[in-house]
């Protein structure tokens, strides 16, 4: 029964295969009738343009790897978060197969469109002898054509790896993989060359992977039906979850990325508003679906697993819209918007993408000036919103939580807001010294204080556990607090060398500039500094569980030797008379800055002022704890003593007492002996015996 129950369910699954070819046929049709409307198949006057099979095949190859894309990223969630397996099925392995076929049509159609967009923007013909090298010449040195190469590599290395991978955890990191090689592209289009370019990156690339995951996630359910059996009710309803916060991330990113493409509801009747309209109209209906579904088709699931008709009707039919809207999507992205996204001729516009705030800040301007990050500010709002939810959901079941963790978690993210969106963030990029603010703001005011929040222990006590062995929310956390990877980074050794040697690295190497000078660069920068000084602070004073711990003693020694690491940066700072990030700085050429040597030392000497406080307090917490720590022991011995009777004492008492009595009875022994040796001699000497003389 078992072996034709997995014969079964690898079967199965394949004509249903047939509604992925239909969501990519709807998808290029949709694309050609919304490309006509834009105009984007019409040759350029006086460009020579590769001819039609470039204009055609650029837009068709992109629509091919949307699709595919999402269907991968779909499978790969579905397998490793979602779906249960039983001892009698083979789910994941089925997923993973599927997977990695539709996952090498992606790579192939993101070789596609890379030759395709060599030849639509050099000119070449993809028939000409010479394109080869044509393309072996530009695909690295220009960064559209290296960003699609860099993005196609990685959805092999997520392709190669889901064809090996057999654990949930092994299949999510595949996933996670796949989900990057797709946020990669949000670097290319009509993001690449926008006023406010970080915005126009983040929304849109949340936009693409939100959209993978919701249109995925369904493509693959419909897929793996036949499979799920009795586990269809709950796969659907944890997909529906899920749908929910990509749906929400789709109208957040889609109406910010709208704001910067049109400027006036006159821009609506352009070309490039009509389509977004349609798009809007599908998104509308997409949504209307969704909502039927988790009120009506969820629950009739759940009272039958067997009535899954309505499912699979409005699941095909949400299908379909998505493949609608994805086709339109890939025309929107080559018509032109009614807001030119040409880069700026200004120089600051053209490196920051935003104009020269025109002075230092001064006085209450440290708190007053505000250009939201809109990526940080709603990972901030939802880090809090989650937190709080938490929090209420322990209340509601009569659980208790300290209410001054809620308020540091949230002090924390609004500090990390000021650093991201207030003057830091805006002047972080303009002049060392308002750059130094912001790296020990990241590093060590909001990690510091989030470390006392809990969230991994309020995470484990809030959210439900799995019975089914997939990776839930709580199952995720958990695993990465408990990981060897963690386990590694978390240890005060190298979390100190983490946290202090990249100073080094980053600042006295090219990573600084880059950090300056690119998106991608300055969004690691933010990462790797914010999650460096949580996970220090976390190993030597964190509330939640993870590796093992030092004693407090050790962990002050290594705390103030990191203070002196740190300290000594900031002194070689001060003293250098060389000019860190020095094309960029000059190029900026910003007239209010004054002496940029003079700024520099400034900024060191807050990394080694202002930056030894938040060091100092870690000392004096670590302190604090070791001081407790003892206390605690010693209220702890109190409370056995009352318990046993002091049961501890009384056995360390009768031990010395029983201790005293063998010593004793040794002594008198070794009298006895010697009283005996004594007599035995004076009786020889009575005998007249020699040897007693």
């Amino acid at each position: 029964m078992a072996i034709s129950e997995r014969v079964r369910t690898s079967v199965t699954p394949s004509p249903r295969v047939a509604v992925v070819g239909a969501a990519v046929a709807v998808a290029l049709v949709a694309m050609v009738l919304a490309g006509r409307v834009g105009g984007i198949f019409a040759e350029l006057p006086g460009f020579s343009d590769g001819g039609a099979l470039a204009r055609w095949g650029v837009p068709a190859s992109r629509v091919v790897l949307d699709v595919s894309a999402a269907v991968t990223i779909g499978l790969l969630l579905l397998a490793g978060t979602i779906v249960p397996e039983r001892t009698s099925t083979d789910r994941r392995r089925t997923a993973c197969r599927l997977a990695v076929l539709t996952g090498s049509v992606w790579v192939l159609a993101s070789l596609a469109l890379l030759v395709f967009s060599v030849s639509n923007i050099s000119g070449v013909p993809v028939g000409d002898p010479m394109f080869g090298a044509q393309v072996a010449s530009v695909v690295w040195d220009f960064e559209f054509f290296r960003t699609i190469l860099i993005s196609t590599l990685v959805a092999l290395g997520a392709v190669l790896l889901a064809l090996g991978a057999r654990t949930p955890t092994s299949i999510t990191w595949s996933a996670a993989l796949a989900i990057v090689a797709v946020l990669v592209l949000a670097l290319i289009g009509h993001s690449g060359g926008a006023a406010a370019h970080d915005t126009a990156v983040n929304s849109i690339a949340v936009h693409m992977a939100a959209a993978a995951v919701w249109m995925g996630g369904l493509a693959g359910l419909v897929v793996l039906r036949p499979t799920l059996g009795k586990d269809l009710p709950v796969v659907v309803a944890r997909y529906s979850h899920l749908a929910l916060w990509a749906y929400c991330g789709i109208a957040i990113s889609g109406v910010l990325n709208a704001t910067l493409r049109i400027s006036s509801f006159a821009g609506l009747a352009t070309p490039y508003g009509a389509l977004l309209l349609v798009k809007v109209a599908a998104f509308v209906l997409l949504g209307v679906a969704g909502w039927r579904m988790r009120a009506a088709v969820v629950g009739r699931l759940q009272a039958d697993h067997a009535d899954g008709r309505a499912f699979a009707t409005l699941a095909v039919g949400e299908i379909v819209v998505m493949a609608l809207a994805y086709g339109v999507a890939v025309a929107l992205s080559r018509t032109p918007p009614p807001v030119p996204q040409t880069e700026s001729p200004d120089i600051v516009t053209s490196l920051t993408g935003y104009p020269d705030p025109g002075g230092p800040p001064t006085g209450a301007d440290w708190f007053t000036m505000w250009r939201p990050d809109w990526i940080f500010l709603t990972a901030s709002a939802l880090a809090i919103g989650l937190y709080v939810a938490g929090v209420v959901r322990l209340r509601r079941r009569g659980d208790a939580w300290p209410i001054h963790r809620t308020l540091l978690w949230i002090l924390g993210w609004l500090v990390f807001v000021w650093t991201t969106s207030g003057t830091p963030g805006i002047y972080g990029r303009l002049t060392f010294s308002a750059h130094m603010v912001m790296h020990m703001t990241l590093t060590m005011g909001a990690p510091v204080v989030m470390a006392f929040g809990a969230p991994l222990t309020l995470a484990s006590r809030a959210l439900k556990a799995r019975k089914d062995k997939t990776l839930g929310p709580r199952e995720i956390l958990l695993a990465t607090a408990h990981s060897r990877w963690m386990n590694f980074w978390a240890n005060p050794v190298v979390a100190g060398f983490n946290f202090a040697g990249s100073l080094y690295i980053f600042y006295f190497t090219p990573l600084f500039e880059l950090g300056l000078r690119t998106h991608v660069g300055h969004m690691i920068m933010v990462v790797h500094f914010m999650l460096a000084g949580y996970v220090f602070a976390w190993s030597l004073v964190g509330i939640d569980p993870g590796p093992r711990r030092w004693p407090p003693s050790l962990r002050l020694v290594l705390l103030f030797a990191t203070m002196s690491f740190h300290a000594f940066f900031g002194v070689i700072i001060i003293s250098m008379t060389t000019l860190l990030g020095h094309d960029y700085f000059t190029q900026l050429a910003l007239p209010w800055v004054g002496n940029l040597l003079d700024d520099q030392r400034v900024g060191g000497a807050i990394t080694w002022g202002i930056g030894e406080f938040p060091m100092l307090a870690l000392a004096l917490l670590v302190a604090g704890t070791w001081m407790r720590s003892d206390e605690h022991e010693a209220r702890r011995l109190d409370r056995q003593a009352l318990r046993d009777h002091d049961a501890e004492l009384e056995a360390y008492n009768e031990a010395l007492r029983r201790r005293g009595e063998a010593m004793r009875r040794a002594q008198e022994a070794e009298e006895a002996r010697y009283r005996a040796r004594q007599e035995g001699r004076r009786d020889r000497r009575e005998d007249g015996h020699p040897r007693a003389k």
